[in-house]
């Protein structure tokens, strides 16, 4: 609740941008609370979420429970974990961003490539594949509602390896055209893409200034308010605002 009081006063600083945290389901009551008894903007998410709205899923967490019994704005989807230990797959990803869609939440989807797909060169195709995939059937109407996060797997973690600047944008430019060959032009430059890959003080500004990275999907770095504001005063200083 310390970290949450303190990043609810971080925001006023910086309102260009906009705020977003997503805490283990324990903590979800308890975030809302706090969240609402200080009227901050910052949007809160859940880790995961079951695309059916009722059934017999022990262990899973309903999206009308989210929407009804806690005030969930954000759901993530797809994080590499979840596929990795979880047995998350792009076709329970997409159904899932239709549950979460259906009942208007915010789906922030998680795609990502393995070291072995980097080095063999194939992470565009892979990549393509899980965002097709992912939208699957998602409309027109309601793919600008959708967050894409692109969390290069070799990336996350406290033995992950920072990406170059160069290749994000690469990958950035690729999933936008992408979104474009699925929607419009119009529309896939609406749809939000954002960066998470060991993100910190020092990449931060380079990450938010490449083409196609609409905002950053930041972890340990800003387990730190202290850290976290000193990342967004670099940023603001770059002239850049987002997500």
């Amino acid at each position: 609740m310390a970290y949450t009081k303190g990043l609810t006063a971080i925001i006023p600083k910086h309102p260009a941008f906009d705020f977003f945290i997503i805490p283990p389901y324990v903590q979800l009551w308890k975030q809302r609370e706090a969240i609402d008894h200080a009227h901050s903007p910052l949007m809160l998410g859940a880790q995961n979420v079951h695309y059916e709205d009722a059934g017999q899923f022990t262990g899973k967490i309903s999206p009308v429970q989210l929407i009804k019994e806690i005030g969930i704005n954000i759901l993530e989807i797809g994080h590499c974990e979840r596929r990795k230990y979880f047995n998350e797959t792009d076709y329970t990803v997409n159904l899932k961003t239709l549950a979460a869609l259906r009942h208007g939440f915010t789906p922030l989807v998680c795609i990502g490539d393995s070291m072995q797909e980097k080095e063999f060169g194939v992470s565009g195709e892979t990549l393509a594949k899980s965002l097709k995939i992912a939208l699957h059937v998602v409309s027109a109407e309601d793919a600008p509602k959708v967050w894409i996060a692109y969390d290069p797997y070799w990336a996350i973690g406290v033995e992950g390896i920072p990406a170059e600047p160069e290749v994000v944008a690469e990958i950035h430019t690729a999933l936008r055209g992408v979104l474009v060959e699925l929607y419009s032009e119009r529309i896939g430059h609406t749809i939000p893409l954002l960066f998470g890959g060991s993100v910190n003080l020092d990449n931060a500004v380079p990450y938010a200034k490449c083409q196609d990275v609409d905002g950053l999907f930041i972890g340990r770095s800003a387990w730190q308010t202290d850290t976290f504001d000193a990342i967004m005063n670099a940023l603001e200083a770059a002239g850049i605002s987002g997500k």
